[in-house]
C-alpha cells in the first residue's frame, strides 16, 4: 500500500511529506486534519481534507495513513490521532532514512519516522516513534511507543525509554538508564541516573562572558 495520507499541516507534516517524496517508495496523495484545522489552500500542493470526510475521500482499504503530530501534550495527541487513524481502519506505515545505520533485522513498530543516524544491533523501538537526525541509539536500547528524540540525541547502551518521553536535541541518556514515563528532557542535558516519571530536566544555560568576541585572546 504505498499511496499515504498525511496527518497534519504543520511543520512537522511537512517534513514528514519531504521524508516519504525524496526517500521512499511511498507516495503522499492529502493530508488531513480535524475540519476545524483546515486552512484553504491546501499543502505542498496537495488537498487537505477534513478528517472527518477522509474514508469517503480515500478509503482504508486502498490508503496508508502516518500521524504527522509533534510532541504536544508529551505526545499524547498524537499518540490519540494514531488510535482515531487505526479505529477507521487505516495502516500506519513507518519510515526509515536510507541514511540511517541500522542492523539488518532493524522493524521500528508501526507510525515511526526515523531519520539518518546509527542505531546499534539489538535496538527496539516501539510503535510512534520520532527519531529525528543525527540520533545515536546504543545497543540492547528500548525505546517505547509514543517517545519523540530531538536531533542529535545520544542513548547510551541498554537504556529504557518509556512511553510518551520526549529528548531534546543533544541531550545524552547514560547507559543502564530508565528514562521513566512520561519524561521530558530538555536540550543538552545529560542524565545520569533513572529519572522520575513525569520528571522534567534542564540543561544549565549557556553564560555569556563580560568580554566580545573580537577581544578573546588569539591562540
Amino acid at each position: 500500500m504505498d499511496k499515504v495520507i498525511i496527518f497534519g499541516n504543520g511543520q512537522n507534516a511537512s517534513l514528514a511529506y519531504a521524508s516519504l517524496t525524496h526517500d521512499s517508495p511511498f507516495r503522499v496523495v492529502a493530508f488531513t486534519v480535524d475540519r476545524e484545522y483546515v486552512h484553504p489552500g491546501g499543502l505542498m500542493g496537495l488537498p487537505v481534507i477534513p478528517f472527518e470526510d477522509i474514508e469517503a475521500a480515500f478509503p482504508p482499504a486502498s490508503y496508508a495513513m502516518f500521524v504527522a503530530i509533534s510532541f504536544r501534550m508529551v505526545n499524547r495527541l498524537r499518540a490519540v490521532k494514531v488510535a482515531e487513524a487505526q479505529a477507521r481502519g487505516y495502516t500506519l506505515i513507518s519510515h526509515v532514512s536510507s541514511r540511517a545505520i541500522v542492523p539488518p533485522d532493524f522493524r521500528p513498530g508501526h507510525n515511526c519516522l526515523i531519520g539518518a543516524g546509527n542505531i546499534a544491533p539489538f535496538v527496539e523501538v516501539g510503535h510512534d516513534v520520532v527519531i529525528a537526525s543525527g540520533c545515536v541509539i546504543g545497543h540492547h536500547t528500548v525505546i517505547s511507543d509514543h517517545c519523540y528524540l530531538g536531533p542529535g540525541a545520544v542513548i547510551s547502551g541498554s537504556v529504557t525509554v518509556e512511553p510518551y518521553s520526549f529528548i531534546g536535541s543533544g541531550a545524552v541518556i547514560r547507559d543502564r538508564v530508565t528514562v521513566r514515563q512520561a519524561t521530558v528532557v530538555g536540550a543538552g542535558a545529560v542524565i545520569l541516573e533513572d529519572t522520575a516519571e513525569r520528571g522534567v530536566y534542564l540543561a544549565a544555560p549557556a553564560q555569556q562572558l563580560p568580554i566580545l568576541s573580537d577581544q578573546l585572546p588569539v591562540g
